[in-house]
This record gives structure tokens, C-alpha cells and sequence, in this order.
């Protein structure tokens, strides 16, 4: 591949891994998984992709000395290991089985998070439940927050993701 290629590739790749992983997160907080597997992943691919195209990186653009390896290994993370970790988790995600279970949860924590911009005030409850001995946050809607005290538990739908991580639907506050 040429070196004009490489400078409209390489960008383009790194774009759209943070696009990805931006997207990964609304698919994150509705599926059961540990960060370490995603960390993992993404460090795996990263190093791996370092080391196949690191002498191509270096011929691309003019870095040197630790800039060159920063700047690399900063493309290759968020680049191809966000693209990676977003093909595992949207596969999990939309490959996964078709028929849920309900299920109820007892909320453990209650929190919020701040709204949007220029909704700052319109703050989103955030409950914890203990889902097969590991703690989920759930984000709900500003609607839910002037009431979050009353609720005692969530009932959820559980599908099984294609990788065996289950996917969360429907979740309706009791």
C-alpha cells in the first residue's frame, strides 16, 4: 500500500473505532460482561496489530523516537482494538437468541447520572442489582428519577447473547 493510502487509512480507521466504541456503550449497558474481557481484547488486538504495522506506521508519518511509539500504539488501541471489541459486542448483541425470560432483580444501589447538555438538571436514576453474583448498573430515564426511592426492584427480559453474554431488555421498574 502506497503512503498516500496509509495517510487516509490510518485516520479513518482511528475515526471509526471511536465511533464504534461510542456506540458500544449503549450496547454495553444492556449486556452482562466484565470489562477485563473487553480490556483484553482490546490490548490483545492493539499489541497485535502493533506488531505486524508498526514499520508501515513509521514510514507513514514523520514521528520520532517515543512520539512515533505513542502515537502508533495510541492508533492501533483505539483504532483496530475498538473496532474489534465493537464487532464482538454488536455480534453478541444482534446475533443473539430470539425468545427472552423475564426476570425479577432486587436493586441494590440507586445513583444518577447528569443529563445531556443543556439538560444538566433532568438527572438519569442509575440502579445496581446483583445479576448472577456480579453488579449491573442500569440506566433509566429522567421520568423515573422524581420516584427512584419507591422502587424496590427491576423485572427484566434475558436473552443469551451469541458469545453466552446475556443481553437485558425491557426493563420495567417495580
Amino acid at each position: 500500500m502506497k503512503k498516500k493510502h496509509r495517510k487516509i487509512l490510518y485516520p479513518t480507521i482511528f475515526i471509526s473505532g471511536l465511533l464504534l466504541m461510542a456506540w458500544q456503550v449503549v450496547i454495553f449497558r444492556n449486556t452482562i460482561i466484565d470489562y477485563s474481557i473487553l480490556i483484553g481484547i482490546i490490548l490483545i488486538v492493539g499489541v497485535l496489530t502493533f506488531l505486524l504495522d508498526f514499520k508501515n506506521y513509521g514510514k507513514t508519518y514523520n514521528y520520532s523516537g517515543i512520539g512515533l511509539y505513542f502515537y502508533s500504539l495510541m492508533h492501533y488501541f483505539f483504532g483496530y482494538g475498538f473496532i474489534v471489541c465493537s464487532i464482538f459486542m454488536l455480534t453478541n448483541f444482534y446475533l443473539a437468541d430470539k425468545n427472552p425470560i423475564k426476570k425479577t432483580f432486587e436493586i441494590v444501589e440507586r445513583s444518577s447520572l447528569p443529563g445531556s447538555k443543556h439538560h444538566r438538571d433532568e438527572r438519569k436514576p442509575t440502579f445496581r442489582i446483583n445479576y448472577k453474583g456480579k453488579e449491573k448498573e442500569l440506566v433509566f430515564q429522567h421520568k423515573y428519577f422524581g420516584k427512584m426511592e419507591s422502587y424496590k426492584s427491576v423485572e427484566l427480559a434475558v436473552r443469551k447473547g451469541y458469545f453466552g453474554f446475556d443481553i437485558l431488555e425491557n426493563k420495567k421498574l417495580n
